[in-house]
């Protein structure tokens, strides 16, 4: 690659791959800062929360795009297209792996965010529904899985997410209604604590739905 000067941080990630795809060292070094964290993470909750795959896998993602930068179509939004080659890339490693070993969908990291208002009690309670949480979310299967990842922890909208998947929105907005149905059901002991989970997760759906 060549190395050219440029200050690309008010580029758009289309533009820069459009630069990448020309050779340009600078505009991948910005396409990595602003992407190689955020894929860590994802990679992290997809693949058993192995920090080390996590990592290996986050660096074949952008050797991916700096050997060949030329599979990413431009008439694609880059965003789609990267959470794209990384879901094809965790499925292929699912295939490899017959057994899945305990992955969290980082649900519970942003609700933590969210619940400052419960009681002692309820903040003492929310450790043994924490774990709970998890075991459940275990259950599901990786589409539902990967579908609240991508839209609880990764902002994803609906529509993104069923690019990222290649399937419909309504099969997207379906996944995510069967899983709070499921989470709700299965944790109903865990009341007023399940209740306000959902709740959040919930009124998070229905305003994306609006």
């Amino acid at each position: 690659m060549r190395f050219i000067k440029h200050d690309y941080t008010t580029s758009t990630d289309e533009a820069l791959m459009t630069e990448v795809i020309k050779g340009n060292s600078s505009a991948f070094t910005e396409v990595y800062d602003r992407y190689s964290k955020i894929m860590l993470n994802y990679f992290y909750k997809m693949l058993w929360q192995d920090r080390e795959k996590a990592e290996d896998f986050m660096q074949e993602l952008f050797t991916k795009i700096i050997h060949k930068p030329e599979l990413y179509n431009p008439s694609r939004k880059f965003k789609t297209w990267l959470y794209s080659v990384a879901n094809n890339m965790c499925k292929n490693e699912y295939r490899k792996q017959e057994v899945r070993k305990g992955t969290s969908n980082g649900l519970d990291d942003n609700i933590d965010a969210q619940i400052n208002e419960l009681s002692a009690d309820q903040k003492v309670d929310l450790g043994l529904f924490n774990n709970r949480l998890k075991e459940e979310l275990e259950e599901l299967s990786n589409n539902h899985k990967n579908t609240f990842i991508l839209r609880f922890k990764h902002n994803l909208s609906i529509k993104e997410i069923a690019e990222v998947l290649e399937t419909s929105e309504g099969t997207i907005k379906s996944r995510i209604f069967y899983a709070l149905k499921k989470l709700s059901k299965n944790l109903e002991e865990f009341k007023p604590i399940s209740a306000t989970v959902v709740y959040l997760i919930t009124t998070a759906l229905n305003s994306l739905l609006k």
